[in-house]
């Protein structure tokens, strides 16, 4: 398991580059992503969970049947951003691009 390091903003930014869509805003990185509905949303997140439990990290998961919203940040360390927000972050990014299925597009009624 690495050591948790706090990230400075410039640091922040710098990665963001490489997580296109995050945003950085209140002390947390977030980002919405979209499946096809409530159990294609549940089964990521379910796949993603060892990956954090295993790196001490938990992060804010929000479901909105076919989106999920991530929120991560370090309560620990203050309510800041660090490395493992960032680890976190570049794992979600890998599981969702390997699921290789695009979600349907949400329609409204």
């Amino acid at each position: 398991m690495i050591d948790t390091e706090i990230l400075s903003q410039e640091q922040i930014h710098e990665e963001l580059k490489k997580l296109p869509g995050w945003l950085y805003q209140n002390d947390k990185l977030s980002k919405e992503f979209l499946f096809n509905d409530f159990m294609d949303s549940l089964g990521f997140v379910n796949a993603l969970a060892p990956f954090c439990e295993s790196n001490d990290h938990h992060p804010d998961i929000h479901i909105f049947y076919s989106k999920v919203l991530f929120e991560l940040q370090r309560f620990d360390v203050g309510g800041k951003v660090t490395n493992k927000d960032i680890l976190v972050a570049t794992e979600i990014e890998r599981l969702y691009t390997a699921r290789g299925a695009k979600p349907k597009p949400v329609t409204e009624n």
